[in-house]
């Protein structure tokens, strides 16, 4: 299927590792122009040299979306250059807590980080969009939207924010030829999971190994997934035959959610 992106310009955010790379390097080998953005740039300059003639229509920009400054030299950066025709709005996960531990000052800082700093980036972004009657804007979030994820409470509240914002932002821009939509990742195998089959095992008692084997005994397609199979639902959603598509939430996650 021809995707008809090639040339598009593209800001990825969270770029440099997991699913934010994997989606940026899914976008540059259909041919745009991708701003890949993260606090370690080294690294996305790094992967960007491993793919050869697509790497080259790579550019790292630096992004801490705890730190307003660094959001807004960003903004200033992308809008002097005249916008993009896509955006894959990607944050860093909060630490595991529960909601009966998780304190005020905590919400606070993730919101801004988590929420916040997103809606702002796509808030100003969104006038080239407009201006040219294309637009793309890709959110990921977690599965813990529809089914809380234990331990996980500022991550199932704050992303659950950002679906209510994603939405509401869908009906807003459709007659602008803009699409909004959202991604949900089951467990699909990053650094982020990594970490968290690592503070479940720490928190339950249990071995790693039988942590991570419960985990996929809870997933119809018995595994974890990985991050170019997630990759190419957003780089789909990014494209011209995705046009009709909108305010969705679509799951990648092997089944394991059951509800309907």
């Amino acid at each position: 299927m021809n995707l008809d992106i090639a040339g598009k310009r593209a800001l990825v955010l969270g770029a440099s590792k997991g699913l934010g790379r994997a989606i940026a390097e899914g976008l540059a080998r259909e041919g745009v122009n991708v701003v890949a953005a993260a606090r370690n740039t080294d690294a996305i300059t790094a992967w960007a040299a491993e793919l050869g003639e697509a790497g080259s229509r790579v550019t790292a920009a630096s992004l801490d979306l705890s730190d307003f400054a660094s959001v807004e030299r960003l903004i200033a950066q992308i809008t002097a250059s005249g916008g993009v025709d896509i955006l894959i709005n990607n944050s860093g996960g909060p630490p595991p807590s529960s909601a009966l531990d998780a304190k005020r000052a905590d919400w606070l800082v993730q919101f801004e980080a988590m929420a916040a700093n997103l809606f702002h980036i796509t808030q100003a972004l969104l006038p080239a969009m407009v201006d040219k009657r294309w637009g793309r804007i890709v959110t990921i979030a977690s599965s813990g939207i529809e089914q809380p994820i234990p331990n996980l409470a500022l991550s199932n509240g704050i992303r659950s924010a950002v679906l209510g914002w994603s939405k509401t932002l869908a009906t807003e821009v459709a007659k602008h030829g803009i699409t909004v939509n959202m991604v949900l990742p089951g467990r699909i195998q990053t650094e982020r999971v990594e970490q968290l089959d690592n503070a479940n095992a720490s928190r339950s008692g249990q071995p790693l190994d039988a942590v991570k084997e419960a985990a996929r005994a809870a997933i119809p397609m018995g595994r974890y997934g990985t991050a170019q199979e997630f990759a190419s639902v957003a780089v789909f959603l990014a494209s011209g035959p995705a046009s009709y598509v909108t305010g969705a939430t679509i799951r990648i996650d092997g089944g394991a959610i059951r509800s309907v």
